[in-house]
């Protein structure tokens, strides 16, 4: 079978492709793509760091580099919640709230091209096939046949 054959490989490809896209559109604001992920799942109230991790995919080592690189940013900062001072909360600095709202503008940039650009039924499609895609790993059914 060849690379071009297979599921995974035009979803990498694709991956790739749009995270060099965010990242060079991030460059201009003097960040990454993954900074501005990091910030679009910070919410206004704060957000656990034990949460952000998993909203995003990452392991918890990858992200605690990131959030303190951040921090030296001064993009975010962090506090002991004050009912349970087990839990550190994350919030972000004005200048981390300014990025946050250029990164939620790229990615609507980027899904209203899209939208624009490919008809409705044929992206139907496309989110149940990643969908079903999805199911099949969650449920551990790719290699375990």
């Amino acid at each position: 079978m060849k690379k071009e054959e297979t599921v995974d490989h035009p979803i990498k490809t694709l991956w790739h492709a749009i995270s060099r896209a965010y990242n060079q559109k991030a460059a201009e604001s003097g960040m990454t793509a993954s900074i501005g992920y990091v910030l679009l799942n910070i919410s206004k109230k704060g957000t656990p760091a034990t949460k952000i991790a998993p909203l995003m995919g990452l392991e918890a080592r990858s992200l605690t580099r990131l959030l303190k690189s951040m921090e030296e940013k001064k993009l975010l900062y962090k506090q002991q919640d004050p009912k349970d001072k087990r839990l550190v909360r994350i919030f972000l600095t004005n200048e981390g709230k300014e990025l946050r709202e250029q990164a939620r503008n790229t990615v609507v940039t980027f899904n209203q091209v899209v939208q624009k650009s490919i008809p409705k039924e044929k992206l139907q499609v496309f989110f149940e096939v990643i969908s079903d895609i999805q199911k099949l790993v969650d449920e551990n059914k790719i290699f375990n046949t």
